[in-house]
């Protein structure tokens, strides 16, 4: 048994993650146009219609840009606590207006989404790890500080979108404002490269077979230095960039990390009736 996920876009201006099984799927924030994330699922083999829900992390444009178009044309329920949908200025159908709180499990076919609290300038700001078949994935995006909840819950993970967004020399002696540079690496901004290095040597857990490193800055960072730096330590785990600019393939996570199979696009469209 396994689940099948993607990146449909990782960054400032964007972010959009797929997690599904063969009968359904979530989005875990809707951060690209409602446009953009169909040619981007297409592209993918991936069917819109499997897409039953949609959380959103916090209010923030790069994570809510597209949902009340996506939601309202595919009638897609939106899951959001009473918090970020007051400071998001969206407005969502009532009858597509969901509500989840920390830790309490919603239950979207056989997918169990379980959601977080996290250090993040936002109102009322989330992670969120999703179940199903035995696997577990987190999206852990957007993040100030290695909490105790980031760390308790990425140890739980088969796989992970894990936030590497800056590196500090980068940073440091970058053209960003000095206000800007404090916000990013404050306790309430986001994760480094050596944070989010630290979170995986200490915390990895032996079955975690995939790493996608989320939300690089186009300024303040550079894919192939964070990528070196977690390969040098990722053992049998798969480490991989997920893009701010395109879509990543799909991944299929059995939850074994001798099995770590990349679906071609091919294939996908191949077996999309029967899988997506």
């Amino acid at each position: 048994m396994s689940l099948f996920i993607a990146s449909l876009n990782s960054g400032s201006n964007g972010n959009c993650y797929y997690i599904g099984n063969s009968r359904e799927a979530v989005l875990v924030d809707a951060g690209i146009s409602c446009r953009e994330t169909e040619k981007r699922m297409k592209r993918l083999g991936l069917n819109i219609e499997k897409v039953k829900a949609i959380f959103i992390s916090h209010e923030h444009s790069d994570h809510i840009k597209g949902v009340e178009v996506l939601s309202r044309k595919f009638k897609i329920p939106v899951y959001i606590t009473p918090a970020t949908l007051n400071q998001s200025g969206l407005y969502l159908m009532p009858e597509l207006n969901k509500i989840f709180s920390a830790y309490k499990e919603v239950t979207i076919g056989g997918l169990s989404v379980k959601a977080f609290p996290k250090f993040h300038d936002a109102s009322d700001p989330y992670s969120f790890i999703i179940a199903g078949n035995g696997v577990t994935i987190g999206v852990l995006t957007d993040i100030g500080s290695a909490c105790e909840h980031v760390v308790n819950n990425f140890k739980q993970c088969h796989a992970v979108f894990l936030e590497a967004n800056y590196d500090v020399e980068m940073l440091e002696s970058g053209h960003y404002p000095y206000y800007l540079k404090q916000r990013v690496s404050s306790d309430k901004g986001h994760l480094s490269n050596i944070q989010a290095l630290e979170i995986f040597v200490k915390h990895k857990p032996e079955f975690m077979s995939h790493v996608f490193l989320s939300h690089l800055s186009r300024d303040n960072n550079d894919p192939k230095i964070v990528k070196e730096m977690f390969l040098k330590h990722a053992g049998k785990t798969n480490i991989y960039i997920a893009s701010r600019d395109n879509e990543t393939d799909i991944y299929e996570i059995t939850g074994s990390q001798s099995f770590t199979e990349k679906i071609k696009h091919p294939k996908i469209e191949a077996i999309q009736t029967s899988l997506f």
